[in-house]
């Protein structure tokens, strides 16, 4: 399995206005006016710009109603985003189209443009754009509201796309305020989708269709010749693309196909296929247990990518939830109700994890998924088998549930639920997803289905990492036709064309000494071509934000990998590039500070900050991406420092962004560093993971003692000490800060790193 670091934090800023004119005051921008769009919820604002080559890139922002605790819905378009898209043509022309989606239906809404500009200027303007209403046959603008969301509590997203099957517009995206703000185009209902690539991908029948945000629609694949006859429940993501349910002819249910973006497909797997060689292989015969169409023997309603151990788990809402090698569709483990027919055999028997006393197995379980700590996440519907028999234990209530998987001790441990005090009956359908860690949404289809007298109604509630309900909603509903699945969605700062997971920049915070104890960033820049970088060493300037023993007047100097000096800085102003430092608003706050913008060739670098005159402080070293490639890229970075109490811990941030998660490991190493030379290595390390509220969500002393030791291990990251910290985390888009301490008070030098497994 592949692996490169992204030890990074900090925020890019805009730089709003240069010395003397810049291209925003040379640079007229003129609405002309607006059209509207496929649906209500999109317009296409018209622009005159007087200079389209000086425009770098469009925001709009519109403003949420009085009252609204969500955030604003925001999109910002590339300027050759806009070009290859057809929404600008190439100069002389003057005319830019900007597509505004997310409009409330029958209603003015406030716009606000950004303008930003080459030189790294910007403007703004206003508008107001009134939108016709919009016929909503499934009432998703109109719910009953069981808790309104309110600003008096947090919440890691604010918008949902849901799926049903009440009208021709699916799928569609509400807002946690519980307003409708966007529909499908496609004229589909019933299909099965996903966010991805900042567009909707919907199956329907044996087809593929990309929705853009702006409506454009796209047929990109046809998978007739395959023998599939429909999509169906969910799009889930895989290792590189994306993963359909699918019937085929000769399957009902239990086929997976994993596509790319475009639609070309990737991978197969066949559950009929496999678990029939595995019950052979293990002395059993597949036909009292695998059966053709039209027996719903299987009945596949999801699954997730597990990149810790490159594995698929499925979910079989009529049998267990089962993990595959994804390599070579091999079984790894089974968990399931064991009253039920899968556990008759002995060949699928032997793959059983074990649930400890005060745990339960899911049943009748949908959209399992990830979740940042690394555990199992699902909505267990408590409802037996319809097809298979025995058909188990019927439970009577539906749960969110997460479990710790031990794939060595095999065993599967729940370590959180919500059950809802036990009196939501919800056999079917249904979902839960984590956005950012322990923040929830959960759907419940259909709740009350099968219960005479009883309203049945679909609710849709919001979880927040205190455990708090933030919003309540209650839909009318007589099958899975109104709600099936909600999955949150970031519409408050979409990029187009889409930033995903990537190294945005690095950042340390550590005390700078004399001789091994300054601080030491490493990285390497990986593909094919040079990288434009800016690194920075900041010391003054720290003191603002209530850091004591700053360093007063930083040096940085950068290295190659046969150790010869590349750049050096002590004043920023006095770097040859010093103007790109400025363009890209990465000015240091003080003159004594120090920043180096440079052209740098793939390999390894180091880059060491010391203090002027062997002077001693705490400062903070940073490297940022300014020129995006998709031939070049930042790996395999660190950085190395001495650990002391207090403020003088070493601090390490990074990013995971933009809109998609990723799976990392951190470590912080000290006691192996001195087999390397280093002096005074920090004897027993200790590592805290914080999120960007300051709340922590991980913790580790000695790495073995984990619970993720075997994924690090098969990673090949495996510290060398036991006293070693290290962790494995699945992380959502955002900034996240290392805290590496010594256990016990001890000091030293260490190391932390930050790994994204590919």
């Amino acid at each position: 399995m592949k692996r490169c670091s992204i030890v990074s934090v900090g925020v890019l800023m805009i730089l709003t206005n240069l010395v003397g004119a810049s291209q925003a005051d040379d640079t007229t921008v003129t609405i002309g006016g607006h059209t509207a769009g496929a649906t209500p919820f999109i317009s296409n604002l018209s622009l005159e710009v007087s200079n389209t080559t000086a425009l770098k890139s469009i925001q709009f922002t519109i403003d949420p109603k009085p009252g609204s605790a969500t955030r604003p819905l925001s999109g910002t378009y590339m300027n050759d985003y806009l070009l290859r898209r057809g929404f600008e043509q190439p100069p002389p022309a003057t005319t830019v189209t900007v597509p505004v989606y997310g409009l409330y239906a029958g209603y003015t809404n406030i716009v606000r443009l950004t303008y930003r500009f080459v030189d790294g200027s910007s403007k703004q303007t206003v508008t107001s754009i009134s939108t016709s209403t919009f016929d909503d046959a499934c009432g998703y603008g109109n719910p009953t509201i069981l808790q309104a969301r309110t600003d008096t509590r947090k919440l890691s997203y604010d918008y949902l796309m849901i799926k049903g099957c009440c009208s021709t517009f699916q799928p569609a995206i509400i807002d946690t305020d519980g307003a409708l703000r966007w529909v499908g185009t496609a004229h589909i209902s019933c299909g099965s989708f996903i966010f991805f690539d900042n567009a909707v991908y919907l199956g329907h029948g044996p087809h593929l269709t990309r929705i853009e945000l702006d409506g454009a629609v796209t047929q990109i694949g046809s998978y007739s010749s395959l023998g599939v006859v429909n999509f169906h429940h969910n799009i889930d993501r895989g290792k590189v693309g994306l993963i359909l349910d699918a019937t085929t002819t000769t399957s009902l249910g239990s086929t997976l196909i994993e596509v790319g973006g475009a639609g070309n497909v990737l991978k197969r797997w066949d559950m009929g296929a496999i678990i029939s060689a595995a019950m052979r292989a293990g002395g059993d015969d597949p036909s009292r247990f695998v059966y053709p169409p039209p027996n719903d023997w299987f009945h596949i309603n999801g699954c997730t990518y597990n990149r810790a151990d490159d594995s698929l788990i499925v979910s079989s809402r009529e049998s267990f939830l089962i993990s595959l090698d994804y390599n070579t569709g091999a079984i790894k483990w089974i968990l399931g109700d064991t009253t039920k027919k899968w556990y008759e055999f002995p060949s699928l028997r032997r793959f059983a994890l074990n649930v400890p006393p005060g745990s339960v197995p899911p049943i009748g379980q949908h959209a399992p998924s990830i979740t940042y700590d690394q555990n199992l996440l699902m909505l267990d519907n408590g409802q037996n088998s319809w097809f298979n028999f025995p058909k188990g234990e019927q439970r009577g209530y539906a749960s969110g549930r997460k479990y710790e998987i031990d794939f060595s001790a095999k065993t599967a441990t729940e370590v959180w639920n919500f059950e809802a005090g036990r009196s939501i009956f919800c056999p079917y359908c249904s979902s839960i997803y984590e956005d950012a860690p322990n923040n929830y949404v959960i759907d419940y289809a259909v709740v009350n289905l099968g219960r005479p007298n009883v309203p049945v109604f679909a609710q849709l509630l919001g979880l927040d990492a205190a455990g708090e309900t933030v919003f309540s909603y209650q839909y009318p509903a007589v099958d899975c036709g109104k709600i099936y699945r909600a999955v949150p969605v970031h519409l408050e700062n979409t990029k187009f064309p889409t930033v995903g997971p990537k190294a945005l920049n690095l950042s340390t915070r550590g005390f700078v000494s004399t001789g091994d104890n300054v601080l030491i960033g490493g990285f390497t820049i990986g593909g094919a071509e040079p990288k434009t970088v800016v690194l920075r060493a900041l010391g003054p300037s720290l003191s603002s934000f209530g850091i004591s023993g700053a360093l007063n007047d930083p040096v940085i100097r950068v290295y190659n990998s046969s150790r010869t000096l590349i750049a050096t800085n002590d004043n920023w102003q006095s770097d040859p590039n010093h103007l790109i430092v400025e363009a890209n608003g990465l000015a240091p706050a003080n003159i004594l500070e120090a920043a180096t913008a440079q052209s740098l060739a793939p390999g390894a670098y180091t880059v060491i900050v010391t203090g002027t005159n062997s002077a001693h402080g705490i400062a903070l070293v940073e490297l940022y991406d300014v020129a995006s490639k998709p031939n070049s890229r930042l790996a395999n970075m660190s950085t190395r420092g001495f650990v002391n109490t207090g403020d003088n811990v070493l601090i390490s941030g990074f990013i995971v962004g933009d809109v998609e998660s990723a799976t990392v490991v951190v470590r912080a190493l000290g006691p192996s560093l001195g087999s390397f030379g280093v002096s005074q290595p920090l004897s027993d390390t200790t590592l805290t993971i914080f999120d960007s509220h300051g709340s922590v969500i991980a913790t580790n002393d000695n790495w073995q003692d984990g619970n993720n030791a075997s994924d690090i291990q098969r990673n090949g990251l495996a510290p060398p000490n036991a006293l070693e910290s290290a962790v494995v985390l699945h992380l959502p888009a955002g900034a996240y800060t290392a805290i590496v301490s010594g256990a016990n008070g001890a000091t030293g030098n260490a190391l932390a790193e930050v790994y994204e497994l590919h």
